[in-house]
Parts: structure tokens; sequence; C-alpha cells
């Protein structure tokens, strides 16, 4: 009989807790969860291809992000997006790189090590919390990760709280209203539905800027009332 170590069982844990955010829909649009990519769909982050489809210097231009800033990178995967920050905020800028799997923490954290890069903390996250300190950034960024989360409405509250006065969410997501664009339906989103969603919970959609070839970028302040 096969030894089941706690490892594995965690594993197997982390695993069923995933496959379970991709059953719900969004009580306002109604929109559905995309599944959450898994750690081992890593190497897709990371694809040659990437600089092309998705322009990520481009779209960190738009967002002129000044050097000394404090910005988190959530949903960090593999560390694709968080290295990239990381240069442009410089030494006295902070990246917090969050994640919910462990695995792709690991990942990152083995990355930024072997470049040598001194100024990301990991954050181990959870579904409905970045885990990120009170008033701590200038910038979130979400790049291909919001239509993914199963508690949206829970997250973009603890976001909020993250962010300083004056701060910025950003979200990138492939363009619903372009059926051209080779990706599964429910991993899009429409201005429309992002907006309707993240207004909900506090913040403005302050500027859609379409640079990119195939992503809005979605910049949302917190609502003055």
């Amino acid at each position: 009989m096969r030894r089941v170590t706690s490892t594995s069982v965690l594993t197997l844990a982390f695993a069923l807790v995933l496959a379970a955010q991709t059953t719900g829909t969004h009580p306002v649009s109604g929109r559905r969860f995309a599944p959450v990519m898994g750690w081992q769909g890593a190497d897709w982050l990371e694809r040659n291809e990437r600089v092309d489809e998705e322009e990520p210097d481009v779209a960190l231009d738009v967002l002129k992000i000044p050097k000394g800033a404090s910005v988190a990178d959530i949903g960090a995967g593999s560390g694709y997006i968080t290295v990239r920050l990381a240069r442009r905020v410089g030494p006295a800028g902070t990246v917090y790189a969050n994640d919910v799997q462990p695995q792709m923490l690991e990942m990152l954290r083995r990355r930024i090590e072997k470049e040598k890069i001194a100024n990301v903390t990991l954050v181990q996250g959870t579904i409905d919390d970045s885990k990120l300190p009170p008033a701590s950034v200038d910038l979130e960024l979400m790049v291909d990760v919001y239509h993914e989360l199963s508690q949206p409405q829970a997250m973009l509250r603890a976001l909020r709280q993250a962010l300083k006065p004056g701060g910025r969410l950003v979200l990138l997501e492939y363009r619903k209203e372009d059926p051209s664009i080779p990706i599964r339906l429910e991993h899009k989103m429409t201005v429309a539905e992002a907006k309707l969603e993240v207004e909900a919970e506090g913040f403005t959609l302050s500027k859609v800027d379409e640079s990119l070839p195939r992503q809005h970028i979605l910049i949302f302040t917190v609502a003055i009332h």
C-alpha cells in the first residue's frame, strides 16, 4: 500500500480547494469565475511568446511607476512581472509579491535569490485576503489574475485597505469584447464587467488604456465619498 505523507495530504487538500473555486459566479455581474491555474502550469507564465502577446514593459510604462514606490504584484506566480517591478521601483522601493500557492512563492524565492534582487518581499495570501499591511502600497497590480478570484469581493476589500491614500489598483485582463483573441472566454473580461464588480467595492474606474495588443489596462482608484 502506498504510504500517504502529511505533505501529500496537504497538496491534495490544496488542489481540492482550488478545484472548488471554479464553480462560483459573481453575485453582482453573474460572471463565472475562471479555474485557477495551478503551479504546475508555471512554465506558461514564462513562455517566450508572452513578450509579443502581452508587452509587459509597455504596460508598466503606461503606469509610470516612480523610483522608491511601494507596489504589490497580486497573484505573482513565478515572478515574471515581479522582477520587472523590482527594477522599476529601484533599491529604495519595495515589491510585495503575493500568491496563494506556496509552490509559486518558492519558485519566486529561488528566482530573486538567483538574480540577487533584494527589494522583494514574499507574501502568502489566501483566497479572500492579500495579507498586505494596511496602507502599505502605492500600486496593486493584477496581471491576468482578477478573473480567477473565487472571493473577489472580500479580496477587493482587503486590497482597498492595503492602498495608501491616492493609491491605484490596476487590472490587466484579456479583452472579452474581441472574439479573435485566442483565450478561453472565462479568462477574459469586458470593461463593463470589471467596472461593475470593482466599483461595487469602493473603487472608481479612473482610466482605461488600450495600448496593449490583447489586454485592457484598467486603472482604479479608491472612491471618495
